[in-house]
């Protein structure tokens, strides 16, 4: 066995032995807890910071779901190959003869899936949360450090934050948003961090973690139909809902101190989740700052370093991504994706939660975003770095906007710039996945 994959397969007998310990949730969180815990919530004024202590549990929730709206099954059904349960690798065929995927439905290769963690029937191994509880970002910073990341996914008015140091311990939230079923998913081989509408048919499904990967991106599994879906898409490749494209909730990676700071009356994912984990510790310990991905046999573009970060922009007419390497030093890039004109904006200060031990003390990366730049009534906008990192200026208006595309001062204040399909995933799952992408820089 090569050192990734043993690497890989103990890292995945830890995530289990950790997660299978349910109890109450928060103990030793992060190195932030027991500093909030010493000073009480003091802000460095030295003066007491309130504390917001209003919970929320979407899921007890007893309004019914809309039923009206997610993805149809069949629109893609041109992709559907048959294949065989035969097809999947010696490795992974044990692994999942009791499931009642149908087999015969595929739009991939079977013998591309491996196993993530080597176990008889790995469904859920890794847990996801369920019945996630939220709190408010006064209580939420009792043990978040401001420059943690998690993902923002905001809907129907509301905008939640989901800390990576409690995703890359669960990879997927069962949420709703009011009357809207929504999956948020985090696969750590990629960094990728995507929100899905849970409806298909009319029906509600719960996402689960099937223990398999693909191009080493997270293979997620439903409950209605043991269909396969693929994270980083949410694609389904294999089973019922083989060509099935989950409808797609815009989602970025940011810091907790800027989702604070921008949605004060937010709500943050609680420590609370039922599992005694103590979330702050990362369990991928240096593999950002690796050479090469785990269990990947795909052949790697060596264009840019495999772990480095992209932002990677998805539009129906044409895909891009955009380095880290690049962003941090332009700040602001003002381009196309096909023939939509977007805006590429980066800010300093936020933590890589796949590289040290502690997320909180771990090197700064930054935060990157995408939005599009031509307002409702057709007004293109160019855009230039703010006076304050984390600021941007139109130089249309000379207006200032901040990180998640709102005006906040100026002739546009109240605006808020048109969302575009994006995610901050790794250069080599982007080249694996969007092959005829376009590349910035290239």
């Amino acid at each position: 066995m090569s050192k990734s994959r043993l690497a890989l397969s103990l890292l995945a007998l830890g995530l289990i032995s950790a997660a299978c310990s349910s109890g109450s949730a928060g103990e030793s969180a992060s190195p932030a807890a027991d500093a909030a815990s010493a000073d009480s919530g003091s802000g460095d004024s030295g003066e007491a910071v309130p504390v917001d202590t209003e919970t929320i549990r979407p899921m007890e929730s007893d309004s019914p779901f809309d039923l009206t709206g997610g993805a149809t099954s069949g629109e893609n059904e041109a992709d559907v190959m048959p294949g065989a349960i035969t097809d999947l690798s010696e490795r992974v065929e044990p692994l999942v003869r009791i499931w009642e995927t149908d087999w015969s439905r595929t739009t991939i290769d079977l013998s591309e899936m491996l196993a993530g963690i080597p176990r008889a029937d790995p469904r859920d191994s890794i847990p996801p949360i369920d019945e996630p509880e939220f709190e408010r970002p006064s209580a939420a910073a009792q043990w978040l450090n401001p420059n943690e990341p998690g993902a923002l996914v905001q809907l129907n008015g509301e905008a939640r934050f989901y800390p990576l140091s409690i995703m890359t311990r669960h990879e997927i939230v069962n949420d709703r948003f009011d009357d809207v079923p929504v999956a948020v998913t985090y696969c750590p081989l990629c960094n990728t961090a995507l929100a899905f509408d849970r409806r298909v048919d009319g029906e509600v499904i719960r996402l689960g973690v099937s223990g398999l990967l693909r191009n080493s991106d997270m293979v997620m599994w439903d409950d209605a139909s043991t269909s396969l879906w693929q994270q980083i898409t949410g694609e389904g490749i294999a089973g019922r809902f083989a060509g099935t494209q989950l409808d797609l909730i815009s989602t970025q990676i940011v810091s907790f101190g800027q989702f604070a700071e921008g949605f004060p009356d937010g709500w943050s994912l609680s420590q609370n989740t039922g599992f005694n984990i103590g979330y702050g510790a990362n369990p991928y310990t240096s593999y950002s700052s690796s050479v090469s991905p785990f269990l990947f046999d795909g052949e790697l573009d060596e264009r840019f370093p495999a772990l480095e970060r992209v932002v990677g922009v998805i539009t129906e007419d044409g895909d891009k991504s955009f380095p880290f390497s690049l962003l941090s030093e332009e700040v602001v890039i003002n381009d196309t994706a096909g023939t939509t004109p977007i805006v590429v904006w980066w800010a300093p200060g936020t933590t890589d939660a796949l590289d040290r031990a502690s997320i909180a003390d771990s090197r700064a990366i930054g935060s990157a975003v995408a939005h599009q730049r031509v307002l409702e009534d057709g007004t293109e906008l160019t855009f230039s770095a703010g006076p304050v990192p984390g600021t941007y200026v139109d130089d249309e208006t000379g207006s200032t906007w901040d990180l998640f595309g709102r005006a906040t001062d100026g002739d546009l204040a109240g605006t808020q710039l048109p969302a575009v399909g994006h995610r901050n995933e790794f250069w080599f799952a982007w080249a694996a996945f969007f092959p005829d992408g376009d590349v910035y820089g290239l």
